[in-house]
């Protein structure tokens, strides 16, 4: 999760103006051959831990998908298929038995079997190898590999969320049997690449597995370059020391677009932005009162001056290329005479113009304080005047997943991309510290729905589970859904072959190609 935000208009327009001047002074004798046979992409932080049982964020998850092989893998629709495991079968409904690939090494030659992928699981659950990764693989009751080819995974109680889960984001990625902690510096996987080495707050470079078992990469070698600063990595582009990034101000997107040898690639994502509210609160926990928030906010100017365009208005927490996305549930328009009675029928009148008073909590950073400014002016219509408190980032996540806000924003990213996220968010079982319920929902009917969906195999049954799910979300509203964020790319010329996923990992590497008789 993350969380974004921007300054007032004056210290917006310096910003701006001064990353502006920066790029168009910025002097193309500055500019170098690039090297024909690299990739050089930018990424905002080192990755913490490339050991694809421990690394959680963000960088160590999308390097480590492209140096290890997870049993199984997602489409573009987030649908399950195969990977390492090229079939499977449930004789029954806690027992998930996969056939491995043939052939397949590891970069140092060695063979992977049923054997690797037992101990890539076991070594966490068993706590060789200390993971909050265990966690999400507790219904794991014991793991069998019959033969080299053979893996078959016993579980406690029926989980028709392990196939999710083997496939990425909190998938694992297989080791060799025996590794402990020298993967963290020395990985060693299956994937389409290896790695070569990596300097922590500089680069880490990773080169073509020649012998992968798949489709193989068409890149020799890819460098990501650690560059934290937004404008640094924008001049970085400008002036031909990166090909490719991926983080930047939709502002800077926009200025970087008009060079010629710059382009921009842009596509949905799923990274999904919201607003939760306390529903132990005396005002907030009265279902009208969410609902009239959500009918005084307008979203449009927000995306279309805040955000650029890049972001589309969301109806649900799951993205809608998640095959249990429904969008046939209540939606709320911007209407404040709606608004406005749903407050009177609450029995909040107007007294001097004002209704009701609340407070939202939110980081100092700049776009997320810009955001939280404009809700309030549009409370400020209906008659309720809203409250803002800026803390640091740390202090902020803190109140937040301890319970202290009556409301806040906050992403979700790649966590809501399965329908599992309703059981972290919403299941009174997660109320919090137990999960991601910051809310303090509970609605029996949810809890049910979720339940019976966990241990339902057939797919069909359990979209319609979720599809009641989110219907129930959207009256309740312990969170009002408002956009999902695209993925946007500026790449250098030489660049080919790239295609964003919407789960805005590094998979385009597999495919991307480097065109070595162009270069700046």
């Amino acid at each position: 999760m993350n969380l974004a935000s921007r300054s007032n208009s004056t210290g917006r327009w310096v910003a701006k103006s001064l990353i502006a001047l920066a790029l168009c002074l910025l002097p193309l004798s500055c500019s170098h051959r690039p090297d024909p046979d690299t990739l050089v992409m930018m990424i905002e932080f080192s990755p913490t831990n490339l050991d694809p049982r421990v690394g959680l964020d963000a960088q160590s998850e999308d390097i480590d998908g492209l140096l290890f092989d997870n049993l199984l893998a997602r489409d573009q629709h987030l649908n399950v298929k195969p990977a390492l495991a090229v079939r499977w079968e449930t004789p029954n409904a806690k027992t998930y038995v996969f056939h491995l690939h043939p052939g397949v090494k590891f970069c140092d030659g060695r063979p992977l079997t049923s054997r690797d992928v037992k101990w890539s699981f076991e070594s966490i659950l068993q706590g060789k190898i200390r993971s909050s990764k265990s966690g999400s693989y507790r219904l794991i009751e014991r793991i069998d590999a019959p033969d080299e080819q053979i893996v078959i995974f016993h579980l406690k109680e029926p989980w028709a969320g392990l196939l999710w889960n083997l496939a990425g984001g909190e998938g694992m990625g297989i080791v060799p049997y025996g590794s402990l902690g020298e993967i963290s510096s020395h990985p060693m996987g299956s994937g389409p690449f290896c790695f070569l080495r990596a300097e922590q707050d500089r680069d880490v470079e990773i080169q073509r597995n020649n012998q992968y078992w798949g489709e193989k990469a068409k890149l020799a070698r890819v460098r990501f370059m650690v560059v934290p600063d937004i404008t640094t990595r924008a001049l970085e582009l400008r002036k031909g020391s990166a090909d490719l990034g991926l983080e930047l101000l939709r502002d800077t997107v926009l200025t970087l677009k008009r060079e010629a040898r710059l382009r921009l690639l842009k596509g949905p994502g799923t990274r999904v932005q919201y607003i939760g509210f306390n529903l132990r609160d005396p005002i907030l926990k009265d279902r009208r009162v969410r609902q009239a928030v959500a009918y005084a906010l307008d979203r449009a100017p927000l995306i279309e001056y805040i955000w650029r365009g890049f972001a589309r208005p969301a109806a649900s927490v799951l993205p809608p290329e998640s095959w249990a996305y429904d969008g046939d549930v209540p939606q709320y328009p911007h209407d404040p005479a709606r608004a406005q009675q749903l407050l009177d029928a609450a029995g909040y009148l107007p007294k001097h113009g004002v209704r009701l008073h609340l407070q939202m909590k939110t980081s100092t950073e700049e776009t997320s304080r810009s955001v939280a400014a404009v809700f309030q002016q549009q409370l400020r219509e209906v008659g309720i005047a809203l409250d803002l408190r800026s803390f640091e980032f740390a202090t902020f996540l803190s109140d937040i997943t301890h319970g202290e806000f009556q409301m806040y924003s906050l992403r979700w990213v790649g966590g809501n991309e399965d329908p599992e996220i309703f059981e972290y968010a919403f299941h009174s079982s997660k109320i919090i510290p137990n999960g991601a319920n910051r809310q303090y929902y509970s609605n029996p009917r949810v809890d049910f729905l979720i339940d019976k969906a966990r241990g339902e195999l057939d797919q069909s049954a359990r979209k319609q589970d979720y599809a009641e799910i989110q219907r129930i979300l959207a009256e309740d509203l312990p969170y009002i859904n408002l956009w999902y964020f695209d993925n946007v790319a500026v790449y250098s010329q030489r660049v080919r072959q790239l295609q964003l996923n919407p789960s805005g990992n590094y998979d385009f590497l597999k495919t991307a190609e480097l065109d070595r008789a162009r270069s700046w």
